[in-house]
């Protein structure tokens, strides 16, 4: 909020009914009090079932800063984003493509894993969050892209992209094409610097028929952001 003052969560009607992570921001500060903040959101109701809130990682002075769609299972136990076996996978891919000395910050457009149980035993099984869960937490991604103010972001598959190009993208018809950044707020006419990519989600790549293809595939698509930094 513009005069540094916070709504007290307690106060809030409907906790996790609002849609709206505006009122748990922090007034001012960097990363670490959003984080802070962010581990108390309820802006949506996916904090209901999830373990934690699961917030960005990296540099504060990352000129490549990735965004994939949501937490998954190894995310949310660990608190960490990009842990898991997409993550594992991307990290190669930016090793390939030669960014794996870039200094890069790292974090999604959901911060809580939504998912569902099978019918059969405790596995819990990724569900991809709806507009609306998307809308609500799309201000802490802002105030995390404020605040790096990265060269280049990297959008990784379609939740991420419409995040924040809206609801008409579509992966196959931009990855691999640099644009300049969109605006996040209200004023089309106050975009970021910098310019951003999108490219396919890693677990795409692990659910494909032909992974080497697909893997190749990100790679190309992250050899145009290495090109973008220099």
């Amino acid at each position: 909020m513009a005069d540094g003052t916070r709504t007290d969560p307690g106060t809030l009607p409907s906790v996790g009914r609002q849609y709206d992570a505006s009122p748990y921001l922090p007034g001012r500060g960097g990363l670490d009090d959003l984080r802070r903040a962010a581990a108390g959101c309820r802006g949506c109701p996916l904090f209901e079932n999830a373990t934690q809130t699961v917030f960005g990682a990296g540099s504060a002075h990352a000129r490549l800063l990735l965004v994939g769609e949501q937490p998954g299972d190894q995310e949310d136990r660990q608190g960490e984003p990009f842990v898991g076996p997409a993550g594992r996978l991307l990290h190669r891919a930016l090793e390939e493509a030669g960014l794996g000395d870039e200094d890069t910050y790292v974090t999604n457009a959901v911060k809580h894993f939504k998912f569902t149980t099978a019918a059969r035993g405790k596995r819990r099984i990724h569900k991809a969050p709806n507009l609306r869960e998307m809308s609500a937490c799309r201000p802490w991604l802002a105030a995390e892209l404020r605040l790096v103010e990265p060269e280049v972001v990297v959008v990784l598959g379609a939740t991420a992209g419409r995040a924040l190009l809206g609801s008409s993208f579509k992966v196959g018809e931009q990855r691999g094409l640099l644009r300049p950044m969109p605006a996040l707020g209200d004023d089309p006419g106050d975009p970021l610097p910098g310019q951003l990519l999108a490219t396919v989600h890693p677990s795409s790549v692990l659910r494909s028929d032909d992974r080497e293809a697909a893997f190749r595939g990100l790679v190309d698509d992250l050899s145009v952001a290495a090109s973008a930094l220099g």
